[in-house]
């Protein structure tokens, strides 16, 4: 399957303006996340909050991205939820639709997030400490009959790769997101899977190193500690003119020994997380997204040299293929936002645990 992106969006001076369709492909190509039954006529907006910024896409009833927004978060559920809904109207008003005509708005955040009545917890990096009914509050302020979806944001970007990678297939893929922190959002046979409890995916806290680095969560040797953001930023420590991660790959390619030991390292620990979720979930796809993954192509060829490497001498690890299973989120794309709609939109994926 040739990979699809989304030409990045204009913009100037702020304003909200339409973004492209995905370059060569033209507006015939789009495809909603699933197989034509899952299909819902109808526009949807999609915000991916964060702790800087929320950003918001409105997808057409094909699919395809017409507007973009961008707008600095505002702590605080009065913030978080104001910022939502002031995004919401922005992109219904760039696109000519009714707020009420939507088909569903979703909403990615970071956050233990209960999809089925709307709420979240320890959102920290939002400024939302208790328990916040996000959906409920964004509705009435909103005051439309248009349903709110909400949902994590990891598994957000699982649904938003799924939908601009494998349009037409029923979506069976993990979204490794590399920032801060190390998670996964796991999309199988169609669904988003949450856990029994919220917790599927948070492989960044099986133990790596035995007895190893600490980590927040009061265990030593988590995988997140050497598979991370952090990790990198904690092993190439600044000032940096560029990111640590880009800096790191960058002087290992010039031929720094340090920058190649930690690049090595880092490759290492992120195989074993591919490993992970394909010989316990045995995704089609494991894409790895977030920040670290604006290193690009040097970062992808590091992990399948480790993939490879360990198929070499293994000849179960040959058979399952797993340097070919591996890719990168579509650079550029708004991923998160775009699964947030797909969400806002398909009530189907929200579906079960």
């Amino acid at each position: 399957m040739d990979e699809q992106t989304l030409a990045p969006p204009q913009r100037a001076h702020g304003h909200v303006l339409p973004a492209g369709p995905p370059d060569g492909h033209g507006e015939a190509s789009a495809a909603t996340v699933g197989t034509a039954s899952a299909v819902r006529s109808g526009w949807s907006v999609g915000l991916d909050v964060g702790g800087t910024k929320v950003h918001g896409v409105l997808l057409d009833p094909a699919g395809v991205v017409r507007h973009e927004t961008r707008s600095a978060t505002v702590r605080g559920v009065d913030g978080v939820v104001g910022g939502v809904v002031d995004a919401v109207h922005a992109l219904a008003l760039a696109g000519g639709v009714d707020v009420v005509d939507l088909a569903g708005i979703g909403i990615g955040l970071p956050g233990v997030v209960d999809h089925v009545d709307g709420t979240v917890e320890h959102a920290v990096n939002l400024g939302v400490d208790g328990r916040a009914a996000l959906a409920p509050l964004v509705a009435a302020r909103l005051g439309a009959p248009v349903d709110v979806r909400l949902e994590n944001d990891v598994n957000v970007a699982a649904v938003g790769a799924a939908h601009l990678l494998a349009p037409g297939e029923l979506p069976d893929l993990a979204f490794l997101a590399l920032g801060t922190g190390l998670a996964a959002g796991l999309l199988l046979d169609g669904r988003l899977r949450r856990g029994s409890g919220g917790a599927a995916g948070e492989i960044g806290h099986l133990t790596y190193v035995p007895g190893g680095r600490p980590c927040n969560c009061g265990q030593l040797g988590c995988l997140e500690q050497y598979a991370s953001g952090s990790a990198l930023d904690a092993a190439w420590p600044g000032p940096h003119e560029r990111p640590a991660p880009v800096e790191v790959f960058a002087a290992a390619a010039a031929g720094d020994p340090r920058a190649v030991r930690v690049r090595d390292e880092f490759a290492g620990a992120v195989a074993t997380a591919v490993r992970l979720l394909v010989l316990t979930c045995d995704v089609r796809r494991v894409v790895v997204g977030g920040g670290v993954s604006g290193v690009g192509t040097p970062l992808l060829d590091a992990v399948r040299e480790v993939l490879r490497a360990g198929a070499l001498s293994s000849p179960f690890l040959a058979s399952m293929a797993l340097e070919e299973r591996v890719t990168l989120a579509p650079a550029g794309a708004p991923v998160g936002a775009v699964g947030a709609a797909v969400v806002g939109r398909d009530g189907a994926l929200s579906g079960g645990r």
